[in-house]
């Protein structure tokens, strides 16, 4: 529940006296006024209800830590910043995950395709080849095997898989790249043997 003292603070001073204090009640005063500007532009750009109240929260969590680090001058427009940051970072990241799904399943499709046993249900043909999958996965060499495992099966971005491991974004394509090649042919050679 709202103090009346956190009324007599204007923007700034919340601002300076969370950072002071570390008390959240600061921030949730500035949530609280501005929760009309966070919601609509969480739904100007994500244009779905459900995905902008939960991008506001975040936005919330955010505010806690960024708070912390940045020199605000202009709340209300440094606000209006991050929640614009914010949503084209989710819409970046959900665009490349639906790729990457895509690549995915692109991907899966042809390591499933096998002329071998064709009286399996595809259930098990599919059991099949997610075993080849993650015994060939284990025969990478680390980086590729580091570096796919964070792109196709934690569906991390380039970026985040840059630094999460320090290697160069070159490296990292090139790993990622090399890795789905090499499970390719090993998928297939173990296809090829039964």
């Amino acid at each position: 529940m709202q103090t009346p003292q956190l009324n007599k603070y204007d923007d700034l001073q919340l601002v300076a006296e969370y950072k002071q204090t570390n008390n959240n009640a600061f921030v949730g005063e500035l949530f609280r006024r501005y929760t009309h500007l966070i919601f609509g532009v969480c739904i100007k750009y994500l244009k779905n209800e459900d995905e902008a109240q939960d991008a506001s929260m975040q936005i919330f969590e955010k505010l806690l830590v960024d708070l912390r680090k940045h020199e605000v001058q202009q709340f209300k427009a440094w606000l209006h910043m991050v929640c614009k940051n914010f949503c084209l970072m989710q819409l970046r990241s959900g665009a490349s995950k639906l790729k990457r799904n895509k690549e995915m399943q692109k991907d899966m499709a042809s390591f499933m395709e096998s002329d071998t046993e064709m009286h399996l249900t595809i259930e098990n043909t599919k059991e099949i080849q997610l075993t080849f999958m993650e015994e060939c996965i284990k025969g990478l060499n680390e980086e590729q095997k580091l570096c796919v495992e964070l792109f196709f099966l934690q569906e991390k971005s380039y970026q985040e898989v840059t630094e999460l491991t320090n290697y160069n974004l070159n490296n990292v394509k090139s790993y990622i790249q090399n890795g789905k090649r090499n499970l390719k042919i090993c998928i297939e050679n173990k296809s090829a043997k039964r």
